[in-house]
């Protein structure tokens, strides 16, 4: 891996064929920092937004000890690169050897569940233990997030009532957690999920020891612009203590995309122009997933080596990826320069999350070239003005 001073720099002198990643480890400093130092508890990140052992590392270096994983590959890469890290398995329907091997070989007592079946598939593999702090994971709204997953996850409350008690009954710790969906776009929605929770904890009869407030912290996005993170964690804290229980549960978090997003950029050359359409050497079955399925629009910048002026003059772009499937598809609008032609390069930025993560090897374009930048991102919600507005770093 190389290191540039900027992403321009690279292009200038790799004039890369294939696609190139590229990390920024100031981003992922800033972002820890934030999440350390604002939000009322421990802050898991979770490893499936960006799995790259850089990231991990310097996430740690920074003082994020503790872990989300969602599997026992997972699991294997955190106690790989930091032995001494707490792990949490969070999945809901975790395989049965996965729960043995978590707990009897890599030594993991936190799991997560939502069914009565998933708890008696830990116990019995576990062997009844008794030092596990299991957490029963609610079924709550996402309205207010982009991509839904509460269809997929979660006990609902008449379910969540009985099993609470059940859990409390086996656990040496018993916890409560939700997730408010990925891209969650306004605070409320944590509060409103307390506030479920808070009817459990009633009904029940059952406090928890720990309350997990789940991932869902934004970043922004071209045509995204959350509030200010600070808002998040102050909802959160207004929504515990309308709880008013007896003992103050612990609190923890597994931010994501706010955590790894404004850290990675992807460089994509064109390949091809037809019209409004860009056929790029990059695409939904690499490191734009998001830009396809879920439809993201992502902030994009020309790079142009040929002494061309880029056109002051903004116009959008559609992208068509490298394979030849048809679903290689992102529609945008990607705004770029008018004049933007065939050959020029493209940064796109945001892509920190996921975009290393969702890469296949589809049609045989791959590209694993990494390589660290120091200039900043094209987007970031860590540097706001005064106002609280999202900075916007790119031309």
């Amino acid at each position: 891996m190389a290191k540039f001073q900027c992403v321009d720099e690279l292009v200038k002198a790799l004039q890369p064929i294939d696609p190139v990643y590229c990390l920024r480890k100031n981003s992922l400093k800033i972002a820890a920092e934030t999440f350390k130092n604002n939000f009322p508890g421990d802050v898991l990140y979770a490893v499936k937004c960006n799995p790259s052992e850089m990231v991990l590392r310097t996430l740690i270096k920074n003082g994020i000890n503790n872990f989300d994983a969602a599997s026992i590959e997972e699991i294997k890469l955190i106690k790989k690169i930091s032995p001494e890290s707490k792990v949490y398995f969070m999945h809901t329907v975790k395989k049965t050897n996965s729960i043995h091997d978590a707990y009897f070989n890599y030594g993991i007592k936190a799991f997560s569940l939502d069914s009565k079946e998933e708890l008696e598939k830990i116990l019995k593999v576990t062997k009844n233990a008794k030092d596990l702090e299991l957490f029963l994971r609610i079924q709550t709204s996402n309205e207010h997030s982009e991509i839904d997953l509460s269809q997929k996850f979660g006990a609902n409350i008449n379910e969540s009532i009985h099993l609470a008690k059940l859990i409390k009954l086996k656990a040496k710790k018993f916890g409560l957690s939700f997730h408010v969906g990925s891209q969650c776009m306004h605070p409320v929605a944590y509060s409103k999920a307390i506030k479920d929770l808070g009817t459990i904890i009633k009904k029940s009869g059952v406090i928890p020891d720990t309350i997990n407030v789940g991932g869902g912290f934004p970043t922004t996005y071209p045509d995204l612009y959350p509030q200010p993170l600070q808002n998040y964690f102050n909802e959160i804290i207004k929504g515990i203590k309308k709880l008013n229980l007896t003992k103050e549960p612990k609190l923890i978090c597994e931010p994501g995309r706010a955590l790894v997003a404004e850290s990675g950029s992807t460089i994509v050359k064109i390949e091809l122009k037809k019209k409004q359409n860009l056929y790029i050497n990059d695409g939904t079955y690499g490191s734009l997933f998001d830009a396809g399925t879920p439809k993201f629009i992502f902030p994009t910048r020309a790079i142009q080596l040929d002494n061309t002026s880029s056109s002051k003059r903004l116009t959008p772009y559609s992208f068509y990826g490298p394979t030849c499937d048809g679903l290689d598809f992102m529609k945008g609008p990607f705004m770029l320069p008018s004049n933007i032609k065939t050959g020029d390069y493209i940064e796109i930025g945001q892509l920190g999350a996921y975009g290393i993560s969702l890469r296949t090897r589809f049609n045989g374009f791959y590209s694993n070239e990494i390589h660290e930048v120091e200039d900043k991102p094209l987007m970031s919600i860590y540097e706001a003005d005064e106002n609280h507005n999202v900075k916007t770093l790119f031309a």
